[in-house]
């Protein structure tokens, strides 16, 4: 599906979002997350040892609800794909250059500043690998 011009405005703008999987016993389980476009992709980060991770491995649907400060919402209803493998540190660093408008210099990591090769390297040291959302759905007042 093609996310609409509204959609992509409203993804544009806001970042904050509840990341919604599903566990082995049906139960929808939830988490704070950033999301971001790049390249007209929808990202967000995660780590290997991660449960939402290891959910998605057995089962790829994932709701994202992006929120605003007021109550502007969008929902997309999504399959994940996992980014894994040596291009994630690039990736998660294109990924946070986007959500935090840096395109160069330093970026915020956990109350510090880290240049390019700091930044990717913590994305290794940490089993940092990369969600792509592929949207089925979309709906809100965004």
């Amino acid at each position: 599906m093609q996310l609409s011009d509204r959609d992509l405005a409203f993804l544009a703008d806001h970042h904050m979002a509840a990341m919604v999987t599903v566990a082995p016993d049906g139960i929808p389980k939830t988490a704070r997350v950033g999301v971001v476009l790049v390249d007209g992709r929808l990202w967000s980060s995660g780590t290997q040892d991660r449960v939402r991770t290891a959910r998605l491995r057995q089962d790829p649907r994932c709701t994202v609800f992006v929120f605003s400060d007021s109550y502007r919402w969008l929902t997309l209803e999504t399959t994940v794909t996992i980014l894994e493998g040596p291009d994630v540190p690039e990736q998660s660093e294109r990924l946070f250059r986007e959500m935090q408008g840096r395109p160069t210099g330093a970026l915020s990591w956990f109350g510090g500043e880290l240049d390019g090769a700091a930044f990717r390297q913590r994305m290794v040291d940490e089993g940092r690998l990369v969600y792509e959302f592929t949207v089925h759905r979309s709906y809100g007042t965004g």
